[in-house]
């Protein structure tokens, strides 16, 4: 997993409430072994023709939505089936940062193991920045996660919520399994020490 840095990017803004992980990956997708090519079906039945085509009005569609590693989403962004292949998606097609007002806690969970941001800010904040995205859709956004801050176009700063766990993972590009695989030197250390032999 790459590690999370500070992020400064365009945003893509999709304010829709209640989007499930079958609209973000639909499940006829998920029958696949490796996450690469994921982000390909990201939004799926949203964003093409029933003959595979782009449909041309879907944002991710459009030219200026290429590269842009934030997404702004509506409420309960994420809701629905526990499948890890959501996040998977948004990061293969290489999203960082989803900003919602709130998230289903098992995407969230997904989310902060596999390398992908979800950023709670409260309803005013998503407001303004839904505006002013929609206004100035070239503008970028600051995400620094190491001090746990968003900063907007117009310079104001907004603190964000993370538990310090997975900001530590997202930081350091590792995920639990990598993080006690990192501390084997200090347990085999206790081990000798602690062996009753």
């Amino acid at each position: 997993m790459e590690p999370f840095k500070t992020i400064h990017s365009r945003v893509v803004v999709m304010p829709v409430n209640d989007i499930d992980t079958d609209q973000i990956i639909p499940a006829r997708f998920l029958k696949v072994t490796d996450k690469k090519g994921l982000g390909n079906n990201l939004f799926a039945d949203w964003r093409y023709e029933s003959d595979g085509s782009p449909k041309p009005d879907f944002i991710l569609n459009q030219p200026q939505c290429k590269g842009a590693q934030v997404l702004l989403a509506g409420d309960n962004f994420g809701c629905g089936s526990s499948r890890e292949h959501a996040p998977w998606a948004l990061t293969d097609f290489g999203f960082r940062v989803v900003i919602s007002t709130s998230f289903a806690d098992i995407f969230k969970n997904n989310s902060l193991k596999n390398g992908l941001l979800p950023v709670v800010v409260k309803p005013e904040t998503h407001h303004k920045l839904v505006d002013m995205f929609i206004e100035v859709p070239n503008a970028e956004l600051t995400i620094d996660l190491e001090k746990q801050v968003m900063v907007l176009p117009d310079g104001e700063q907004v603190d964000f919520p993370v538990d310090a766990f997975s900001r530590n993972c997202l930081l350091q590009g590792t995920d639990e399994l990598g993080y006690l695989l990192s501390l084997e030197p200090e347990i085999a250390a206790y081990e000798k020490n602690h062996s009753g032999g």
